[in-house]
């Protein structure tokens, strides 16, 4: 088997997030999805000697990656999603105390890459997805037991797939016959099912993405993320948050434009601006920023890419 040092991960929008994040060089920082380190990377390099950075990973291959910072005492990192942030933050004393959060959603290349990982159609490997290996159900065995109706409403809703109940009714049709095990016999599949193909995308993309996200459950745990991140921010700290599909991006979008606006009171009621205001809690800090067409023709994953940047009031 592939070692995992051998996957390499190029970090998104590397230079916009540090310079979003606004680095003080004393302050304590989370990189909240540290995957490969490459965030973390600069952000180490551009706090000073106290400064502090937390990283999160849930992915085992991801901790052990993170040895390469093991000699650095401004660095720790928890084996635990992002959604545990509130009560880790807490736990360390630090609620209230952070400068900066930094969210980069999705799936990391060294894990699409990896085809024991499950996540790619284009490699053949166990059907699997999960990003934390050592829990959980994987996408075979749900696949195996899920009823039609589930599996149609995880491809439409998570997937953004319009021939759900098509791919669905066909993954049910097969495991009668035979266990689905393999990405490239889910992928074979889900080709054989969708009857319009699109020329620029495969026609398992949205299909996998749905499952991955159900299995990983990756959309709760960005609401619980981003509540979380305004919780452990200081005044003045700042939220960065990287999407790279439509369903990631509208929720954060909704996230910060809820926590922007101030209390809805009827017209007439006696009440000053500041009361109004008393219930903001972010501001949202310029327009949604993507890469450059230069980092485009560099890495092209990061065409989709979305960065939104907010600051605790």
């Amino acid at each position: 088997m592939t070692q995992p040092s051998e996957f390499k991960h190029i970090s998104v929008l590397l230079d916009e997030c540090i310079e979003a994040l606004a680095i003080k060089p004393d302050g304590i920082y989370i990189d909240a999805t540290f995957g490969r380190g490459g965030h973390s990377a600069h952000i180490l390099k551009a706090l000073g000697e106290n400064g502090r950075l937390i990283a999160f990973d849930r992915d085992p291959q991801a901790i052990k990656a993170a040895e390469r910072f093991a000699d650095d005492k401004r660095f720790s990192i928890i084996h635990s999603p992002f959604g545990d942030m509130a009560e880790e933050i807490e736990a360390l004393g630090l609620t209230g105390k952070i400068d900066g959060v930094l969210m980069d959603l999705g799936v990391s290349s060294p894990q699409l890459d990896d085809a024991e990982r499950g996540f790619s159609f284009l490699r053949d490997g166990p059907l699997d997805m999960r990003m934390d290996t050592s829990r959980g159900q994987s996408a075979a065995d749900w696949l195996a037991s899920a009823e039609e109706q589930d599996i149609t409403q995880v491809i439409k809703e998570f997937g953004e797939e319009k021939f759900g109940k098509r791919i669905a009714h066909a993954i049910v049709n097969t495991r009668q016959e035979t266990p689905i095990t393999r990405t490239a016999q889910l992928a074979k599949i889900i080709d054989e099912a969708v009857p319009v193909k699109d020329k620029f995308k495969h026609p398992a993309t949205r299909a996998f993405q749905g499952i991955r996200i159900y299995i990983n459950a990756e959309l709760e745990q960005l609401r619980v993320g981003l509540k979380a991140a305004t919780q452990v921010l200081a005044k003045e700290g700042r939220l960065a948050v990287i999407s790279f599909h439509s369903l990631e991006d509208r929720l954060v979008k909704r996230f910060i434009k809820d926590q922007s606006k101030g209390k809805v009171v009827p017209h007439n009621l006696p009440i000053t601006q500041a009361e109004i205001d008393a219930d903001r809690v972010l501001k949202a800090l310029g327009k949604a920023i993507k890469p450059s067409e230069q980092e485009i023709a560099n890495n092209v994953r990061s065409r989709s890419s979305v960065l939104r940047v907010a600051e605790k009031l």
